[in-house]
Parts: structure tokens; sequence; C-alpha cells
């Protein structure tokens, strides 16, 4: 129960378990989310652990969250170009990310796309600095930003090189909407939209005066598109750093999270 006592920060949750309690529906209009913890995960000969690869651990959490009829085998697992899992055989999209010892798995309906990312709170000044700087701070980024940069990334068709220019919204419990832009670099639109990031900076503009952006007719396609929403909280493990987890999804919808401990 330690392992997911951070949840309980998170007034924003929406029908988490401490622990599976049976299988639930795949393809419903919610995300499920699997954090579980390896106990004893093989080293290599410098003593790091050695995860499971991303593959495996989506078709273990397949069968954990929904039961043994979602086992599929690992050729069903699909990646597109932008290196998103599906799972088009149950309608879902799929996110994986795994940290030491833990790893996450987030489900979603096929219509929406997810990511997710699980960082440790362990010493990394200048890529902290790095991103502050990318995110346009006066200060380092947080591991929670950290976190949820990845998250964005896995969910978008953002990479590190065209993240320049994306600015988090303020953290609150629950789902935050990323800034919309229309026909401009921003994160919108999900797989349809037509932004790639998730704000411009400044100077990416067309040089037109407030008012004639005003006035301009907005072509279709350049009409603003529901953003991408992110979302974070903080798991703190038994006898482990506090752990930080976190959500990108192209909508607000509902989250069901569980949490398992293997051997």
């Amino acid at each position: 129960m330690g392992a997911l006592m951070g949840l309980l920060l998170d007034p924003g949750l929406t029908g988490y378990t401490l622990a599976p309690d049976g299988p639930t529906s795949p393809g419903r209009r919610t995300v499920d989310v699997l954090v579980a913890r390896h106990h004893r995960l093989p080293r290599d000969r410098m003593g790091h652990r050695l995860s499971a690869s991303g593959r495996s651990l989506i078709g273990q959490a397949l069968t954990t969250t929904y039961g043994p009829r979602a086992r599929v085998a690992p050729g069903a697992l699909v990646r597109d170009a932008h290196r998103r899992w599906s799972v088009p055989s149950l309608g879902l999209n799929a996110s994986v990310a795994h940290c030491g010892e833990f790893s996450a798995v987030a489900f979603a309906p096929a219509a929406h796309t997810i990511g997710v990312d699980v960082q440790d709170e362990r010493d990394r000044p200048y890529a902290l600095r790095w991103l502050g700087d990318l995110l346009a701070r006066e200060e380092p980024a947080t591991t929670r930003d950290f976190a949820e940069c990845e998250a964005l990334i896995k969910a978008s068709h953002l990479t590190k090189e065209t993240f320049a220019g994306t600015r988090l919204p303020e953290w609150r419990p629950g789902w935050r909407p990323m800034a919309e832009q229309a026909g401009g670099e921003g994160v919108t639109g999900g797989r349809a939209g037509p932004g790639t990031g998730a704000r411009s900076g400044p100077g990416t503009g067309t040089g037109a005066s407030p008012g004639a952006l005003a006035t301009a007719p907005t072509p279709e396609s350049a009409r603003p598109t529901p953003t991408y929403h992110v979302r974070s909280l903080v798991l703190r493990p038994e006898g482990a750093p506090p752990l930080h987890l976190a959500l990108a999804c192209d909508a607000p919808v509902p989250v069901r999270f569980h949490h398992l401990e293997r051997e």
C-alpha cells in the first residue's frame, strides 16, 4: 500500500485502486495505468538493473489489467511512425516507461493518444537546467517537469529536437490543457490536428499586427483544435526515492490507476 500513497495526494484522480481488483474492459472511454514494482530484476556486470523490454511489459500489463482474454502475441503490438504503441486487435493505444525497478504502462481507447513516463528524484542538474532553458524558465526544470515533457513527447508527434517553445501549464491536480495555437507549432489536435508543439515561443508568429490577426479570416485547416492535456502525481514507494508519474493525452479522459508488486 505504501507504494502508492502518493496517489492519495491528488484529489483529481478518478477511480484508482491500490491493487488490481479484477479485469476491467478494454476499449472503454477510460485510461488504465498499471504501475508495477519488479523486485528481482536481473543486473548487468556493473550492478545496474536490466529492465524488461517495452513490448514484454505491455504484454504483461494487458493480461493484468484486462484478464487472460487480452493476451496477445508480441507481433500484435504495433508502433507507428512516431514510435507510439497500439494494440489494434483490442482497440487500444499504449505507452510504457520504466525507471529502476518500477514500470508504468498506460492504455487508452484507440480514439485517443496516450503517453506515460515515470522518473525518480536523482541528481541531474545539467539535464534539468537544459530543460528549464527549453521551457523558458529562469530556474532549472523539476523532475515533475521532466516526466511531463517525456509523456508529452510519447503521446504527440513532438521529438526532443522539435520541443523548443513548449510551455507546460501551471501544475494542479488532475488534467491540465496545453495552450492552443491556431495554425502554428503548438501541441494541438492529437492525430488529426495540424500542430506539432505545445505552444510556439516568442517570434514565431506571422508578423501581422494584433488587429490584423483578429479580423483576418481563418482557414479551416488553421483553426485551433483540441489540445493535449498533461497530469502528474508523486508516488512514494517504501525503501525507494519518490517517483513522479506523468500522463499526456489528447483529451481529459477518466483515469484508473492500478498497482502491482512483481517478484
